[in-house]
């Protein structure tokens, strides 16, 4: 069944299509609310809240507007941020210590602990970026959104999300160079 004959069944109540759009979509929420958040109790409020939603809300998602993938996206980012605002931002270390699989660099056997360095390093990095460069980072580096996509999920503009992308980047860039210079100022001495 197509994404809009799934809703149209839920629309009419139909729980074995809630079930099935459920199962499509579950790991990809909840790897996005995991990231922004930081820890797995929040990520299962936050992803049980966004599918609660998508019940209740199904007949509000038109098909021209946003892929359904992208609603729920915008669903659970727009949790997320109201859950950091009313909570402060509090992201542990949990998040980034446990980077999944399909996260982690394929780099050659002997270079695995460099690189598991390198990702904690990154991880770290990442959790103290602002909150919408994470986000526009998470979408469109880890959720694979287009910049349109991930633009619309987070309510503006391309060009703001394309700035927010430059500007973690960057900081990024800028924050490993400076690990991996005290790194190395620490093994000459």
């Amino acid at each position: 069944m197509t994404d809009e004959e799934l809703m149209l069944a839920v629309c009419d109540g139909d729980q074995s299509a809630y079930q099935v759009i459920v199962h499509q979509h579950l790991n990809s929420i909840s790897h996005y609310a995991f990231r922004v958040l930081g820890n797995q109790k929040d990520t299962e409020d936050i992803t049980q809240e966004t599918f609660l939603r998508l019940w209740i809300n199904a007949a509000k998602w038109q098909s021209e507007k946003a892929k359904l993938s992208t609603w729920l996206h915008r669903i659970t980012h727009n949790l997320c941020i109201d859950y950091l605002r009313k909570h402060g931002r509090i992201v542990t270390q949990e998040s980034f210590d446990e980077t999944k699989d399909d996260h982690k660099s394929n780099e050659c056997d002997n270079e695995e602990i460099t690189d598991k360095s390198n990702i904690k390093k990154l991880n770290e990095q990442i959790r103290n970026l602002p909150e919408n460069q994470r986000s526009a980072l998470m979408l469109c580096h880890y959720q694979n959104f287009s910049n349109k996509e991930a633009a619309h999920i987070m309510n503006i503009s391309i060009k703001a999300l394309e700035s927010a992308l430059a500007r973690a980047k960057r900081t990024l860039r800028k924050a490993m160079a400076i690990t991996d210079a005290s790194k190395i100022g620490d093994t000459e001495d």
